[in-house]
């Protein structure tokens, strides 16, 4: 999700689109469904009880006037307040205009998969597959008696023995000693992970399996003492591949079961399988340089999620619809209830939305500045800890694939905004910046 790690891992330069074709298409999308979509606005904002008409005709407004001018072809948000939604797709899959953003639109949702792998293993502790504080040493015992670089940006070589094991809970944490460096230059652990598929900012593992994967990092000491600081992703990615040892299925098998299939996310999983592929949009980014928005991954089977691969990216692989990550928000703010069905336990829920990282691992987890003055982490999620302008509330992560997604207890407020264009900054986009003031504001909070 962040510049300075996306910026030269490309591992292809797709063809360009220029910024004219990128604003005329926009323009042109915009003007061929702006009637119908007003009409849709109007219909859903009639007899609105917990939001404001006005300030969700302005939400849709601002949002359509970003993919007017450019910023990305098409969107689809959703926004929800105690039982109330209102939905609008604006714009197109593409610059051409060729499909129509629809309800039913799947997204890749990058780092949003963290809560659901978070809720997955949730479960599987509650099934007595896994305890919560228990070492990972006996499900992955390539990952025992660690080593510890003595220096961050020094020697491979040069290691002091781990204090103790990797947890359970530092996996959902991402406490594990390994992950994201935030300054990558100049430290031979993050360039050497990169070279070997172990760490792959953007992109997901391309290992035939699990075992492949752990192989892989096993070669390496850990970047921290596990349990002492805060790293961003390698302890989801891991946890995936703890998942599928203690179910003993793959990831897509066990996410299925325990999650995806009780809360009817029919369109969610790990692969966009061939008869829906039409509903796949393109992904774009900004090229650095020219400043120019090229594809970044295509629709149709050329896409990275049209095909199966041996070991899937539990923390940030998945896909999914905007009404299929509502049912899943949904159930963590009803306490693990969907409908008539306990799907995870209100426990559990309260585990993974409550602050886990202490003031001494903060001191020590440098991540973009001022991350920790406005939050706190859960299991597999941020906790907002402050209320303030083009900030989210509530719980929730965002995706770094264009996507945003969070929950807030308090007010029963739900917002997520869906589309594909690559983060390349550590802050908001401005589109997101404006996408929460409006649609809090139209929620009255």
């Amino acid at each position: 999700m962040l510049k300075q790690l996306g910026e030269g891992i490309v591992a292809k330069m797709p063809r360009e689109v220029t910024r004219r074709k990128v604003v005329a298409g926009a323009a042109v999308v915009l003007l061929a469904g702006l009637d119908q979509t007003c009409r849709q606005a109007k219909a859903k904002t009639m007899n609105s009880n917990q939001f404001s008409e006005a300030g969700l005709k302005q939400l849709h407004e601002d949002l359509a006037g970003f993919v007017a001018a450019g910023d990305r072809p098409g969107l689809v948000m959703l926004v929800s307040k105690a039982g109330e939604i209102h939905v609008d797709a604006i714009g197109s899959h593409d610059f051409e205009g060729r499909t129509p953003m629809r309800r039913d639109t799947i997204f890749r949702i990058a780092s949003i998969t963290k809560p659901i792998t978070a809720a997955v293993t949730m479960k599987l502790i509650e099934a007595g597959k896994l305890s919560l504080h228990e070492p990972i040493d006996r499900l992955i015992p390539e990952l025992a008696n660690r080593r510890v670089l003595k220096q961050l940006n020094g020697p491979l070589n040069e290691t002091v023995p781990a204090k103790r094991p990797i947890l359970v809970s530092d996996l959902l944490t991402m406490r594990m000693g390994m992950g994201a460096i935030m300054s990558p230059d100049n430290y031979p652990i993050q360039a050497a992970l990169m070279r070997e598929g172990v760490f792959t900012p953007f992109y997901m593992p391309t290992a035939h399996s699990a075992d492949a994967w752990i192989a892989k990092l096993a070669q390496f000491p850990l970047m921290n003492q596990p349990g002492e600081v805060w790293r961003y992703d390698t302890s989801i990615t891991l946890l995936g591949a703890l998942i599928e040892r203690a179910s003993g299925k793959h990831l897509d098998e066990v996410f299925d079961e325990l999650i995806l299939h009780p809360l009817g996310m029919k369109d969610s999983g790990f692969v966009v399988s061939k008869d829906k592929l039409d509903r796949l949009p393109i992904a774009y980014q900004k090229n650095q340089q020219t400043g120019r928005l090229e594809v970044w991954d295509p629709c149709g089977e050329a896409s990275f999620f049209a095909k199966r691969h041996g070991f899937f990216g539990a923390h940030g692989g998945m896909v999914s619809t905007i009404d299929d990550y509502f049912a899943f928000s949904q159930m963590m703010l009803n306490k693990g209830r969907h409908g008539d069905r306990q799907v995870l336990s209100a426990n559990s829920v309260e585990l993974m939305m409550t602050d886990h990282i202490s003031a001494d691992v903060i001191a020590h987890s440098t991540f973009i500045p001022g991350f920790w003055d406005l939050r706190g982490w859960g299991y597999g999620g941020s906790i907002m800890k402050k209320q303030v302008p083009n900030q989210p509330r509530g719980f929730g992560w965002d995706g770094g694939y264009g996507i945003v997604a969070y929950w807030d207890a308090a007010s029963r407020v739900t917002v997520l905004l869906f589309s594909q264009r690559l983060v390349s900054s550590p802050d908001y986009d401005e589109i997101f910046k404006r996408f929460f003031n409006r649609a809090y504001a139209a929620a009255g909070v």
